[in-house]
């Protein structure tokens, strides 16, 4: 399935078609006959990869209990013990990259996921690299290399190609449980993250 063909078809649909189509998804995701097909493939000890929704990206873990509609793993990167549905579950080894360039300036939040090395122009005088430690509704969290950290709107955002990671995976876990919230002021600094640009924030 081409995941990029579909968002771009589905950028000019309205509010209430986008909702009516996620009903019909919910449906699917629910669907008895669906989740009894792969409560029949999976059992504990088994490894597998399931999508978190925050990181925007492939988890590696292992099934420790089934149930019903749903699994608990183990992930193998921190250890960490999650209940995820079935649906999560990426068994096909599907292809989840998602690439918006045809139709969306910047960085779309589906093609970034936490890790990511990417820049952006400060202040409209330099370029500028990190990390994706982060990722909120409009904005991503960059650390940056020499330290700083900012909350920079993805439409902002351009990849980096031979960047290197430079975040100690404990710290980018802390930020990924914590909740930045969105200003309704201009740029400023807060809880030690800079925010990228000096428009107002339309939240």
């Amino acid at each position: 399935m081409n995941y990029s063909k579909i968002l771009d078809e589905l950028s000019a649909a309205s509010l209430f078609e986008l909702y009516r189509l996620k009903i019909a998804i919910g449906q699917q995701l629910d669907d008895p006959v669906r989740n009894k097909a792969i409560a029949r493939q999976v059992k504990v000890g088994q490894e597998i990869t399931w999508f978190d929704m925050d990181q925007n990206k492939l988890i590696e873990a292992t099934i420790i209990k089934v149930r019903r509609t749903r699994v608990s793993v183990k992930n193998k990167c921190d250890g960490e013990i999650w209940n995820v549905s079935f649906y999560c579950l990426n068994l096909g080894n599907v292809e989840v990259a998602i690439d918006t360039k045809s139709f969306q300036k910047g960085i779309s939040r589906n093609e970034l996921k936490v890790g990511d090395q990417v820049g952006f122009v400060c202040r409209g005088e330099k370029d500028v690299y990190g990390e994706v430690i982060k990722l909120n509704p409009k904005r991503a969290v960059v650390h940056l290399y020499d330290g700083e950290k900012w909350n920079v709107r993805y439409r902002s955002l351009f990849r980096v190609i031979d960047g290197q990671k430079v975040i100690p995976e404990e710290e980018r876990l802390s930020y990924q449980n914590s909740n930045v919230p969105l200003p309704m002021s201009t740029s400023f600094s807060k809880d030690g993250i800079n925010w990228a640009d000096e428009e107002v924030v339309d939240v």
